[in-house]
């Protein structure tokens, strides 16, 4: 049954009940399996992804769903999560898309970026984050997200979404707003 779907569970529902194990990295470079929650109550350095889908130069922002177990009811970019253990990146990105936001699109790797974040309930995203970018050439927002991850969707401009962040910055995700800064080393497209 798919995650949000009648009778189904939620992701974070998911976590709580069975730790998924992710791909984490050690000081000397090499992989490692961890739970993803323990992951992120050591602050344990891990791979993840980031997908920023773009119409034109307008950027598909999620509002996390109110369950989610950190940064619940924020805005993030278009989809983000951990490969699973075993699973590439690429195949991440594509997995999670089709999960959270009902989509399938051709993503172009950009960027590898690493940052550290306090998420909330004493969590900590460290992360090495494989950047890829999409592009829908409908405008329309995409139906077939899963509610019980999304509680909301929306295209903003950069310019519209940084400031936003600057009047109202608990309303994002501690990431986006790192991305933000950061835009140059993303290396993301605004024109198709």
């Amino acid at each position: 049954m798919r995650p949000g779907a009648p009778g189904g569970v939620s992701e974070s529902q998911t976590i709580m009940a069975a730790d998924p194990l992710i791909p984490a990295i050690a000081d000397n470079g090499s992989l490692f399996a961890i739970g993803k929650m323990l992951a992120h109550e050591q602050g344990q350095k891990h791979l993840a992804i980031s997908a920023f889908v773009f119409n034109g130069d307008r950027l598909l922002l999620q509002r996390r769903a109110d369950c989610k177990y950190h940064s619940p009811g924020q805005w993030a970019n278009s989809c983000c999560t951990h490969p699973h253990w075993g699973e590439s990146v690429e195949a991440a990105a594509h997995r999670r898309l089709g999960e959270e936001l009902g989509i399938s699109l051709p993503l172009t790797h950009r960027a590898i970026v690493e940052y550290r974040a306090e998420v909330g309930h004493g969590l900590i995203e460290h992360e090495i984050v494989h950047v890829f970018e999409g592009r829908l050439a409908n405008a329309a927002l995409p139906l077939g997200f899963d509610r019980a991850e999304v509680a909301e969707l929306r295209w903003a401009t950069l310019d519209e979404l940084a400031a936003d962040i600057e009047t109202s910055p608990n309303s994002y995700t501690p990431w986006l707003r790192i991305y933000l800064k950061r835009w140059g080393e993303l290396a993301l497209r605004l024109a198709a």
